[in-house]
């Protein structure tokens, strides 16, 4: 999955390990867009240890959007 460069250079700059409400926290204040800002709300509620971490749930989201209609939740 190619990730938007504002998201990408926002999850370069993020401290880890983040939460996907650090993400989201953070994200609301450096001002990223309402796009960037809903794919990290569909990532799942856990610890994301680094970038790489965020970037694969995003890409298996994505590939699972497009096998099945709908992104894989974890639990």
């Amino acid at each position: 999955m190619t990730i938007p460069t504002s998201l990408d250079a926002f999850l370069a700059d993020m401290e880890y390990p983040a939460t996907k409400d650090d993400l989201l926290r953070e994200a609301a204040r450096e001002g990223l867009s309402a796009s960037d800002c809903a794919l990290l709300g569909d990532l799942p509620d856990q610890s994301f240890a680094a970038r790489w971490h965020i970037r694969y749930f995003l890409a298996r989201a994505t590939l699972a959007d497009a096998l099945f209609g709908h992104p894989l939740v974890s639990t």
